[in-house]
């Protein structure tokens, strides 16, 4: 089996992250788990409670078998890429991983981590965001070519930024699962960033 960790701070999880989802396992995974980045992450330092961020996800994933979500990164003290596709790994012995990032992602991968490490033993699923960025990253880590698999996808740019800041409009409710969206409305979430 093949199974796609898909890594983010879904703060809050929206349209754009299922539709990456519901793409990439007709085409290219049998599951996909989401693994949402934990409160102690550095470069993260607007992330809501990681209960609310869990619960949101799960509402997502619960309406579809091949979806699931972990809490493996919601730790107190920071967990790495690589720690995560190990324990994945570990935990499914018998099965492919692929990370699924954009490609402005693996833009800074050299930067990760350990992140020689991970283009090397694990398959990556780049979302092309920039068709420039992703032919000069294939020529870039041309070495683990092999590793890398484009998506293309097409895609309108949306963010979890322009939902928080946004979050009272009632034009948003397009961009959230509903139940995610009367959840968000029901713990008052991101009330302060509006």
């Amino acid at each position: 089996m093949k199974i796609g960790v898909f890594g983010g701070s879904f703060n809050p999880i929206h349209k754009r992250h299922e539709e990456i989802a519901k793409f990439l396992l007709n085409r290219y995974v049998d599951k996909i788990i989401f693994v949402p980045t934990g409160c102690k992450y550095e470069y993260k330092n607007n992330l809501i409670d990681n209960k609310y961020r869990l619960d949101m996800i799960k509402l997502v994933t619960d309406k579809n078998p091949n979806m699931m979500v972990s809490d493996y990164e919601m730790k107190d003290y920071v967990v790495y890429t690589c720690d995560t596709l190990d324990y994945f790994s570990n935990l499914y012995p018998e099965d492919e991983i692929y990370f699924i990032c954009g490609s402005d992602n693996l833009s800074y991968i050299d930067k990760w981590k350990n992140g020689e490490y991970l283009l090397k033993n694990y398959k990556f699923l780049v979302i092309e965001r920039n068709t420039n960025l992703i032919n000069e990253l294939l020529i870039r880590f041309f070495e683990y070519k092999d590793n890398i698999v484009v998506v293309n996808m097409d895609l309108n740019d949306l963010s979890s930024t322009y939902i928080r800041k946004n979050v009272l409009s009632k034009d948003i409710v397009k961009y959230l699962d509903s139940d995610v969206y009367q959840y968000i409305l029901d713990n008052q979430l991101y009330i302060n960033e509006v």
